[in-house]
């Protein structure tokens, strides 16, 4: 059995392959409900399942259910959800656990496991590693008792919970009359919940990305995709289009004409809202190293402060939480406005954007275009195995970089956590700069035999 089971954001892997198959799942079920088991007499240890639309999901569902019962947990099944939806819902139902099955943006082969304790919050790394210690143990201990097994039902009023919830978070005295709205579910977890917000909230909607068979999910749309989503913008002559990932905590957005609208500058609008109203706590927004120059400048001019934490949106969730904030987010567009929601909600942050554009009255090209990006290139790297952060030549290209960079601009090398690719991204004043940058990385990769061919180059 492998040595780690939780990455960056829970655990993920391809479908049927180990971690994620069925025997796995179920020790793993074992381990986290012996660990978060309530022991009270008069309670009923629970445990809440939601999941996306992966075809694999029924497979991984049952295990972990088999696997929870057999601690003496009660299991309620929630069926296709987003994953913001077990992060509420596992604190209004009472549980002591809550799991979502999803690989996120990740393409339909894959899968995962997000585990969320009673509080609404994702398990900190301390209580992830206890877990799998259990796990590689080996052994299937404290068993419950025959009489003493779990029992499993489904709650078919999970959808309806968490649309009132995310409607709620909409302010009582506006609406989206008048609007028309293009959605994009992704084919992911949203797809029946996402339509029904946005409609009952008075838009005129249409839905694209919501007609799930499996093994579709992301698959040219969705938030990691948008150009599907920005297409149907022009072609319906809506206002704006929301496009959302597989399990729909994460939200990129379109304005009229097309353009896209990323997690950076959605903060900034957000956050420049809440601070008009004196809503913003420590006038700080919480971002990560990937989070582009532009957006720090135009907070400086605003006299607000950036906060930059490690890449995942658990780092910058921890931070809020420690430091008392209430909005932070990633560029991709996990955006967590802790006064609704404790972890990142693409639904509930694509109506508090809306809010603002309501309130100002304009075109959403206009109210949601308020910094201007610095230039930034993404470059994603097919790496060999091993650690190409360890070799020296290439170490020296990294800082020479970060050195002629110095404070005009920022250089971020990392390995993914959860694909087998090494990450670059550099921004500054000059693109030409900091692409000769990045060629000079590559080139030491490639001369040290330590990397196939760049997969592709995005710029923003």
């Amino acid at each position: 059995m492998m040595k780690k089971l939780f990455g960056t954001d829970g655990v993920r892997g391809t479908a049927n392959v180990p971690p994620m198959t069925p025997d796995v799942m179920m020790h793993l079920a074992v381990a986290a409900g012996q660990y978060f088991k309530n022991g009270n007499v008069h309670h009923r240890s629970r445990v809440i399942i939601g999941k996306d639309t992966r075809l694999s999901g029924y497979m991984i569902e049952p295990a972990l259910t088999s696997g929870f019962i057999s601690v003496g947990m009660d299991v309620m099944l929630l069926g296709p959800l987003p994953t913001p939806a077990i992060s509420m819902l596992v604190r209004s139902l009472r549980a002591d656990l809550g799991v979502m099955i999803s690989a996120s943006h990740n393409p339909y082969h894959d899968n995962g496991i997000k585990l969320f304790g009673p509080d609404g919050y994702k398990l900190s790394e301390q209580v992830e590693h206890e877990i799998e210690k259990r796990v590689f143990e080996g052994e299937l201990r404290n068993l419950a008792a025959p009489k003493d097994l779990g029992r499993a039902q489904r709650l078919e009023d999970a959808p309806g919970r968490y649309i009132e919830f995310v409607k709620n978070t909409f302010p009582k005295n506006k609406n989206l009359e008048g609007m028309k709205i293009v959605i994009d579910c992704a084919h992911g977890a949203a797809y029946k919940v996402a339509p029904t917000v946005f409609w009952e909230l008075g838009a005129e909607i249409i839905t694209i990305g919501d007609e799930p068979n499996g093994i579709n999910i992301n698959k040219e749309v969705g938030a990691t995709s948008p150009a599907a989503m920005q297409k149907a913008v022009l072609e319906h002559k809506a206002n704006l289009g929301i496009s959302l990932d597989g399990d729909a905590d994460r939200v990129v957005m379109a304005d009229e004409k097309g353009r896209l609208i990323d997690g950076d500058q959605l903060m900034a609008l957000v956050a420049s809202s809440m601070k008009e109203q004196d809503q913003l706590r420590g006038n700080t927004v919480v971002a990560t190293v990937m989070s582009n120059l532009g957006f720090e400048r135009y907070l400086e001019r605003e006299k607000l402060r950036l906060v930059r934490t490690p890449v995942g949106d658990r780092h910058v969730c921890e931070y809020m939480r420690t430091h008392d904030c209430n909005v932070g987010g990633e560029q991709s567009g996990h955006i967590i406005l802790s006064d609704y929601a404790r972890t990142g909600d693409g639904l509930v942050a694509a109506l508090q954007v809306l809010s603002v554009i309501v309130s100002q009255g304009k075109p959403t090209s206009e109210a949601a275009h308020i910094f201007e990006p610095y230039p930034q290139i993404l470059r994603n790297l097919k790496v060999h195995q091993g650690n190409p952060l360890e070799n020296e030549k290439v170490k020296f290209a990294i800082q020479a970089g970060e050195k002629e960079l110095g404070t005009k601009g920022h250089l971020l090398v990392r390995k993914s956590g959860t694909e087998p690719l090494l990450r670059l991204m550099a921004q500054g004043e000059d693109e030409g700069q900091i692409n000769k940058i990045l060629d000079r990385i590559v080139e030491s990769l490639l001369d040290e035999n330590l990397m196939d061919q760049p997969l592709k180059a995005v710029a923003s």
